[in-house]
């Protein structure tokens, strides 16, 4: 069925648990942010309802209550890159040293030691950021190559289920930037942007074997999270009850919250964990095809881009004091 080891996955998350610890204190803070900011909201909503008759203060407390949503979800998408910088890639660096046989500091100092090699591999935060985006782009693009392939297939009703199967590869795909960006992390890259390109010929080459791996693991985070969703509707119910007025949507809304948290926390890089196991199996001894190289260079204009980025990446760092080792 597929080509990764869940007891790997999981002895993997063990051996970093202080940084399982940490996405734990970001994601639930980020949870806790939301449900005091959100419930501050209502509060000052139902306080000025109290000038109008009750179905004003029912409609002020909604609104109130949306609009410290809103504004704590605004300030996360504003962190953004801090989040996939420090909490994302880190974790992923430290996986990727002890899946390649090396050691990682103990406790806190996995944190700071994650760091550095985010750092000295992708530089600053935004640089990171934009090249997720680029890698994204171009995973889609040999994703809708795929898509391609079986759409043509003699399979009979194929096309009444494709739009389905589209949806859901769109879906898996969402966690192979983050491969791409163990690449480099395993390559001990000096240019992320080059390794990023040869990770993704890579990908590309063996498309077939990571979508399918992928289209798995999206089953059983998705799976996961949809259990913890249902667990949270009670205590989630109980938060709205104790807040001021009534909002009726809210017990939804932050049961979905507190799955998302689990999900971000501990369910995703589980399926990371899983996918980085395949990747590195699959492309073992493999050198970037350069028939793959060109079809993307043809496929992708932001594939075509990475190589002109990756030449200012190497300059830009000359002018700077060389590049990072």
């Amino acid at each position: 069925m597929w080509d990764f080891s869940i007891s790997a996955a999981l002895g993997l998350m063990r051996k970093t648990a202080p940084f399982l610890l940490f996405r734990i204190v970001v994601y639930f803070g980020i949870t806790a942010a939301l449900i005091v900011i959100t419930g501050t909201g209502a509060g000052l909503g139902w306080g000025i309802g109290n000038f109008g008759d009750a179905e004003f203060r029912a409609t002020a407390t909604g609104y109130g209550a949306l609009g410290g949503f809103g504004l704590t979800a605004g300030v996360v998408f504003f962190f953004r890159d801090y989040l996939l910088y420090i909490v994302k890639a880190g974790h992923i660096a430290v996986m990727v040293e002890l899946m390649t046989g090396g050691k990682i500091p103990e406790g806190r100092g996995q944190i700071e030691y994650a760091k550095t090699v985010v750092t000295a591999r992708f530089g600053e935060a935004s640089a990171l950021f934009a090249l997720d985006r680029v890698i994204k782009g171009v995973v889609a693009a040999i994703t809708g190559v795929v898509q391609g392939l079986m759409s043509i297939l003699p399979i009979p009703g194929l096309s009444n289920i494709m739009g389905v199967v589209r949806a859901y590869l769109r879906v898996a795909v969402g966690l192979v930037d983050e491969v791409i960006l163990a690449h480099a992390i395993k390559m001990r890259a000096v240019n992320p942007w080059a390794s990023a390109r040869e990770g993704l010929v890579l990908y590309g080459q063996n498309a077939r074997v990571m979508l399918v791996n992928a289209a798995w693991l999206t089953a059983i985070v998705y799976g996961l999270s949809f259990i913890v969703f249902l667990l949270m509707l009670a205590p989630a119910a109980a938060i709205v009850y104790l807040m001021p007025g009534a909002w009726s949507a809210g017990g939804l809304v932050f049961a979905l919250v507190f799955a998302w948290a689990v999900k971000a926390a501990l369910i995703e890089p589980f399926a990371i964990a899983c996918l980085l196991q395949v990747f590195f199996k699959v492309t073992e001894g493999q050198v970037p095809n350069p028939e793959w190289e060109a079809k993307l260079d043809k496929l992708s204009d932001k594939f075509r881009a990475m190589a002109g980025k990756a030449a200012a990446w190497v300059g830009g760092r000359k002018t700077e004091g060389g590049p990072v080792a």
